[in-house]
Protein backbone atom coordinates (compact mmCIF):
# COMPACT_ATOMS: atom_id res chain seq x y z
CA UNK A 1 0.00 0.00 0.00
CA UNK A 2 2.30 1.99 -1.23
CA UNK A 3 1.46 5.85 -0.97
CA UNK A 4 1.83 6.61 -4.77
CA UNK A 5 4.18 9.27 -6.02
CA UNK A 6 3.87 12.72 -7.75
CA UNK A 7 1.01 15.35 -7.25
CA UNK A 8 -2.50 14.21 -7.65
CA UNK A 9 -1.48 10.48 -8.80
CA UNK A 10 -4.19 9.41 -7.18
CA UNK A 11 -7.03 11.52 -8.62
CA UNK A 12 -6.41 9.29 -11.96
CA UNK A 13 -9.58 7.87 -13.09
CA UNK A 14 -8.47 4.60 -12.60
CA UNK A 15 -8.07 5.33 -8.62
CA UNK A 16 -10.78 2.97 -6.88
CA UNK A 17 -13.74 4.21 -4.35
CA UNK A 18 -11.33 2.22 -1.44
CA UNK A 19 -8.11 4.29 -2.40
CA UNK A 20 -10.24 7.60 -2.21
CA UNK A 21 -11.77 7.09 0.95
CA UNK A 22 -9.57 8.11 4.37
CA UNK A 23 -11.03 7.28 7.56
CA UNK A 24 -10.78 9.41 10.36
CA UNK A 25 -9.20 7.42 13.65
CA UNK A 26 -10.40 9.69 15.98
CA UNK A 27 -9.93 7.49 19.27
CA UNK A 28 -8.74 8.31 22.38
CA UNK A 29 -5.40 6.27 22.45
CA UNK A 30 -3.06 3.58 20.79
CA UNK A 31 -4.81 0.74 22.02
CA UNK A 32 -8.47 1.83 20.67
CA UNK A 33 -6.89 2.79 17.31
CA UNK A 34 -5.36 -0.72 16.80
CA UNK A 35 -8.54 -1.84 17.68
CA UNK A 36 -10.14 -0.03 15.00
CA UNK A 37 -7.79 -0.86 12.27
CA UNK A 38 -8.07 -4.47 12.97
CA UNK A 39 -11.90 -4.61 12.66
CA UNK A 40 -12.11 -2.11 9.66
CA UNK A 41 -9.29 -4.88 7.78
CA UNK A 42 -9.13 -4.39 4.20
CA UNK A 43 -12.19 -1.99 4.08
CA UNK A 44 -9.85 0.96 3.54
CA UNK A 45 -6.38 1.77 2.64
CA UNK A 46 -6.35 5.46 4.39
CA UNK A 47 -5.95 6.24 8.14
CA UNK A 48 -6.15 9.82 9.90
CA UNK A 49 -4.35 10.80 12.65
CA UNK A 50 -5.91 13.92 14.27
CA UNK A 51 -4.69 15.92 17.36
CA UNK A 52 -6.72 14.09 19.44
CA UNK A 53 -4.73 10.28 18.47
CA UNK A 54 -1.96 11.61 18.49
CA UNK A 55 -1.49 13.92 21.26
CA UNK A 56 -1.91 10.55 23.13
CA UNK A 57 -0.16 8.45 20.64
CA UNK A 58 2.52 10.21 19.29
CA UNK A 59 4.79 8.86 16.33
CA UNK A 60 4.39 5.33 17.78
CA UNK A 61 0.32 5.21 16.09
CA UNK A 62 1.62 6.60 12.78
CA UNK A 63 4.77 3.76 12.91
CA UNK A 64 1.73 1.05 13.75
CA UNK A 65 -0.31 2.09 10.98
CA UNK A 66 2.21 2.04 8.90
CA UNK A 67 3.72 -1.27 9.40
CA UNK A 68 0.24 -2.76 9.07
CA UNK A 69 0.27 -1.43 5.72
CA UNK A 70 -1.99 1.83 6.04
CA UNK A 71 -1.66 5.16 4.38
CA UNK A 72 -1.37 7.74 7.20
CA UNK A 73 -2.76 10.97 6.63
CA UNK A 74 -1.32 13.13 9.65
CA UNK A 75 -4.35 15.86 10.40
CA UNK A 76 -2.51 18.17 12.66
CA UNK A 77 -3.54 21.74 10.94
CA UNK A 78 0.28 23.33 11.35
CA UNK A 79 0.25 26.91 12.08
CA UNK A 80 3.54 28.50 13.22
CA UNK A 81 6.67 30.52 12.27
CA UNK A 82 7.98 29.09 8.57
CA UNK A 83 10.71 27.53 10.58
CA UNK A 84 9.04 25.35 13.53
CA UNK A 85 6.71 24.16 10.65
CA UNK A 86 9.39 23.25 8.18
CA UNK A 87 10.80 20.99 11.15
CA UNK A 88 7.35 19.72 11.88
CA UNK A 89 7.07 18.36 8.02
CA UNK A 90 10.93 17.14 8.06
CA UNK A 91 9.64 15.14 11.26
CA UNK A 92 6.77 13.98 9.75
CA UNK A 93 8.47 12.76 6.40
CA UNK A 94 10.57 10.93 8.63
CA UNK A 95 8.06 8.82 10.15
CA UNK A 96 6.75 7.84 6.63
CA UNK A 97 3.42 9.94 6.97
CA UNK A 98 1.82 10.15 3.42
CA UNK A 99 0.01 13.25 4.06
CA UNK A 100 -0.13 16.24 6.24
CA UNK A 101 -2.01 19.29 6.82
CA UNK A 102 -1.19 22.74 7.64
CA UNK A 103 -3.49 25.59 7.83
CA UNK A 104 -3.35 27.93 4.42
CA UNK A 105 -3.77 30.98 7.09
CA UNK A 106 -0.39 30.59 8.27
CA UNK A 107 0.63 32.52 4.97
CA UNK A 108 2.78 31.90 1.74
CA UNK A 109 5.89 32.06 3.55
CA UNK A 110 5.17 29.32 6.32
CA UNK A 111 3.75 27.27 3.33
CA UNK A 112 6.76 27.70 1.24
CA UNK A 113 9.09 26.59 4.32
CA UNK A 114 6.94 23.52 4.72
CA UNK A 115 7.07 23.17 0.60
CA UNK A 116 11.00 23.45 0.49
CA UNK A 117 11.30 20.76 3.87
CA UNK A 118 8.95 18.57 1.97
CA UNK A 119 11.54 18.24 -1.28
CA UNK A 120 14.15 18.14 0.85
CA UNK A 121 12.85 15.11 2.54
CA UNK A 122 12.34 13.05 -0.60
CA UNK A 123 9.93 10.57 0.93
CA UNK A 124 6.44 11.28 -1.28
CA UNK A 125 4.97 13.14 1.71
CA UNK A 126 2.27 15.49 -0.05
CA UNK A 127 0.98 18.19 1.87
CA UNK A 128 -2.45 19.68 2.11
CA UNK A 129 -3.17 23.18 3.06
CA UNK A 130 -6.64 23.53 5.06
CA UNK A 131 -8.81 26.22 4.08
CA UNK A 132 -11.77 27.04 5.94
CA UNK A 133 -13.00 24.47 8.43
CA UNK A 134 -15.93 22.53 7.65
CA UNK A 135 -17.38 23.23 11.42
CA UNK A 136 -17.88 27.26 10.81
CA UNK A 137 -20.07 28.69 8.34
CA UNK A 138 -18.56 32.41 8.26
CA UNK A 139 -20.84 33.84 11.02
CA UNK A 140 -18.72 32.92 13.59
CA UNK A 141 -16.71 36.10 13.53
CA UNK A 142 -18.12 38.95 11.22
CA UNK A 143 -15.27 40.83 11.18
CA UNK A 144 -12.80 38.46 9.76
CA UNK A 145 -14.92 36.53 7.00
CA UNK A 146 -16.44 40.09 6.52
CA UNK A 147 -20.11 40.19 4.42
CA UNK A 148 -20.15 37.48 1.73
CA UNK A 149 -20.16 33.77 1.32
CA UNK A 150 -17.17 31.51 2.89
CA UNK A 151 -16.37 30.33 -0.75
CA UNK A 152 -15.07 33.91 -1.56
CA UNK A 153 -11.75 33.00 1.60
CA UNK A 154 -11.58 29.11 1.00
CA UNK A 155 -10.64 30.45 -2.90
CA UNK A 156 -8.13 33.13 -1.42
CA UNK A 157 -6.24 30.23 0.46
CA UNK A 158 -6.60 28.01 -1.86
CA UNK A 159 -5.05 30.15 -4.47
CA UNK A 160 -2.48 31.04 -2.13
CA UNK A 161 -1.85 27.10 -1.69
CA UNK A 162 -1.36 26.05 -5.54
CA UNK A 163 0.92 29.09 -5.48
CA UNK A 164 2.95 28.19 -2.43
CA UNK A 165 3.90 24.53 -4.00
CA UNK A 166 1.22 22.60 -1.69
CA UNK A 167 0.12 19.09 -3.03
CA UNK A 168 -3.42 19.62 -2.13
CA UNK A 169 -6.20 21.47 -0.09
CA UNK A 170 -8.77 20.61 2.30
CA UNK A 171 -11.82 21.84 1.92
CA UNK A 172 -15.96 21.50 2.34
CA UNK A 173 -17.77 19.35 -0.77
CA UNK A 174 -19.64 22.77 -1.20
CA UNK A 175 -17.05 24.43 -2.29
CA UNK A 176 -14.97 21.94 -5.06
CA UNK A 177 -17.19 22.97 -8.18
CA UNK A 178 -16.07 26.76 -7.70
CA UNK A 179 -12.72 25.79 -7.09
CA UNK A 180 -12.18 24.28 -10.28
CA UNK A 181 -11.07 27.35 -12.06
CA UNK A 182 -9.03 28.61 -9.49
CA UNK A 183 -6.89 25.61 -9.19
CA UNK A 184 -4.29 23.23 -10.77
CA UNK A 185 -6.08 20.25 -12.27
CA UNK A 186 -3.72 17.54 -10.73
CA UNK A 187 -4.01 19.48 -7.68
CA UNK A 188 -5.11 16.71 -4.43
CA UNK A 189 -9.21 18.18 -3.33
CA UNK A 190 -9.58 15.84 0.16
CA UNK A 191 -12.85 16.55 1.50
CA UNK A 192 -14.39 16.29 5.32
CA UNK A 193 -17.76 16.79 6.24
CA UNK A 194 -18.62 13.66 4.13
CA UNK A 195 -22.54 12.04 5.74
CA UNK A 196 -23.77 9.04 4.01
CA UNK A 197 -26.88 10.23 2.16
CA UNK A 198 -29.75 10.99 5.09
CA UNK A 199 -27.00 11.30 7.85
CA UNK A 200 -26.72 13.60 10.81
CA UNK A 201 -24.94 16.37 9.64
CA UNK A 202 -23.65 16.57 13.87
CA UNK A 203 -21.33 19.18 14.16
CA UNK A 204 -20.65 20.29 10.79
CA UNK A 205 -22.25 23.45 8.81
CA UNK A 206 -20.56 22.32 5.20
CA UNK A 207 -21.31 18.68 4.37
CA UNK A 208 -22.58 16.39 1.45
CA UNK A 209 -22.94 12.96 0.36
CA UNK A 210 -20.14 10.67 -1.14
CA UNK A 211 -21.30 10.31 -4.10
CA UNK A 212 -21.96 14.69 -4.46
CA UNK A 213 -18.23 14.85 -3.33
CA UNK A 214 -16.85 12.80 -5.76
CA UNK A 215 -18.85 14.23 -8.62
CA UNK A 216 -17.82 17.91 -7.25
CA UNK A 217 -14.40 17.09 -8.31
CA UNK A 218 -12.85 15.76 -4.74
CA UNK A 219 -10.16 13.38 -5.13
CA UNK A 220 -10.21 11.94 -1.40
CA UNK A 221 -13.53 11.95 1.22
CA UNK A 222 -12.72 11.92 4.76
CA UNK A 223 -15.09 9.87 6.72
CA UNK A 224 -14.94 9.86 10.54
CA UNK A 225 -18.06 8.87 13.03
CA UNK A 226 -20.13 7.14 10.48
CA UNK A 227 -17.95 4.20 10.25
CA UNK A 228 -15.92 4.62 13.23
CA UNK A 229 -18.93 4.81 15.80
CA UNK A 230 -21.09 2.28 13.56
CA UNK A 231 -21.95 -1.38 15.40
CA UNK A 232 -20.00 -2.80 12.79
CA UNK A 233 -16.99 -0.15 10.79
CA UNK A 234 -16.01 -2.88 7.94
CA UNK A 235 -19.67 -2.90 7.41
CA UNK A 236 -20.06 1.02 7.32
CA UNK A 237 -17.30 1.61 5.32
CA UNK A 238 -18.73 -0.60 2.68
CA UNK A 239 -21.79 1.21 2.44
CA UNK A 240 -19.69 4.50 2.30
CA UNK A 241 -18.02 2.76 -0.32
CA UNK A 242 -20.85 1.66 -2.11
CA UNK A 243 -22.00 4.99 -2.18
CA UNK A 244 -18.92 6.44 -3.67
CA UNK A 245 -19.93 3.52 -7.00
CA UNK A 246 -17.42 0.84 -5.27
Amino acid sequence: MSAGTGKGSEAAPSVTARERLIVAYDVPGLGEALELDRRLGEATLWAKVGLQLFTAAGPQVVEELKARGRRVFLDLKLHDIPNTVAGGVASAAAHGVDLLTLHAEGGPAMMQAAAASRDEAGTGLRLLAVTVLTSLDGSEYPEVYRPGPVFDRVAVFARAAAEAGMDGVVCSPLELERLAPVLPPEFLRVTPGIRPAGGDLGDQARAGSPAAALSAGASHLVVGRPITRAADPAVAAAGILEEMGG
